[in-house]
């Protein structure tokens, strides 16, 4: 046993990636690329725009704010290592590498499941209890929430990823994905995890099933707190901004529920990776886009930094322009 946990720690792994390296692999290289560009722009801005317009300095944008660094950081941690395999033709991963990817990945996810139920119970607040809202979401408060977020990620996250880097890895270093992902590691173990399997269970429905049932029941408190308006436009406008948060929903749990609530056996790597992409590179990616089309008042910041910036750009033009004169 020894041995081989010292051989664990001495070997690097091998990712045998997501694209083969012929022109279509080229051609979904540039797609990655292009959605990898969208959500770390995207995710900046909105960061940026909630930062500096007062407007936006409310708790719903408070942890919207959190959500893009999260995206930020997830799509960071994986895509740029995948394009960079593929354009140079590497695939080894060192230990220390692969053991970084892993933990940062389960904090981003963890923390973006808890985030997300978080900005659910703000609307539940600033819908079904207008009149509390300042007290039951002061910014101590959001503070107080978004820290717990996470510090509880981060906890989960630190658990997962020294038990599997303790793991035994017997015979090939080659995991079957485009990055070191738990359920593609446990399929190079040489020993039993469905122990560890059960732990994976146990977080998942604290992570995953508690979030999500908490999103449901402020959803429907909402859905019937809205049903009783009489105001068409309140109504309208209150399922135009929870409606946003709910495609989120539905395509970030979705996917990473099913990724870790199925055993070590009914895994595949075709399937993992197809799921993977949906919450490491497309979530990232529609976030900023779903919460910035779909809102008037991130469009409104957004208009006004940009008439700014051309008013900026025009005076400096007129400038260069009196001192050629002159």
């Amino acid at each position: 046993m020894w041995m081989e946990k010292n051989q664990t720690f001495g070997r690097d792994f091998i990712l045998l990636g997501l694209l083969d390296p012929n022109h279509y692999g080229i051609l979904f290289l540039t797609l990655i690329f292009i959605m990898f560009m969208v959500a770390i722009k995207g995710n900046t801005v909105l960061i940026l725009l909630i930062h500096t317009d007062m407007r936006l300095h409310t708790p719903m944008y408070f942890f919207l704010s959190h959500l893009s660094l999260m995206d930020i950081l997830n799509i960071s941690n994986i895509i740029p290592r995948m394009i960079s395999n593929f354009l140079y033709g590497r695939k080894s991963i060192t230990f220390a590498g692969c053991g970084f990817q892993i933990f940062l990945y389960i904090v981003v996810m963890s923390a973006e499941c808890l985030i997300l139920a978080v900005m659910s119970y703000d609307r539940y607040v600033a819908i079904c209890h207008p009149l509390r809202y300042p007290i039951l979401m002061s910014h101590r408060i959001s503070v107080i929430l978004a820290a717990g977020c996470w510090l509880g990620a981060t906890i989960n996250s630190t658990i997962h990823t020294i038990y599997v880097l303790q793991l035994p890895f017997c015979g090939t270093r080659a995991i079957d994905h485009f990055f070191c992902e738990v359920p593609a590691l446990l399929k190079l173990s040489c020993v039993d995890t469905s122990q560890y399997e059960g732990g994976v269970s146990v977080a998942a429905v604290f992570f995953l099933l508690i979030p999500f049932s908490s999103i449901l029941a402020s959803y429907g408190h909402i859905l019937r707190t809205v049903l009783h308006i009489k105001s068409m436009e309140a109504q309208r406008k209150a399922f135009s901004t929870c409606s946003s948060h709910l495609v989120v929903v539905v395509i970030y749990y979705g996917s990473f529920a099913f990724t870790y609530m199925r055993p070590k056996s009914y895994h595949t790597p075709g399937q993992d990776k197809v799921l993977a992409i949906s919450y490491t590179i497309l979530t990232p990616m529609l976030n900023p886009l779903i919460y910035s089309l779909r809102n008037k008042d991130v469009l409104c910041a957004l208009k006004k930094v940009l008439e700014k910036s051309h008013i900026h750009r025009n005076e400096n033009s007129f400038k260069i322009r009196l001192n050629a004169h002159g």
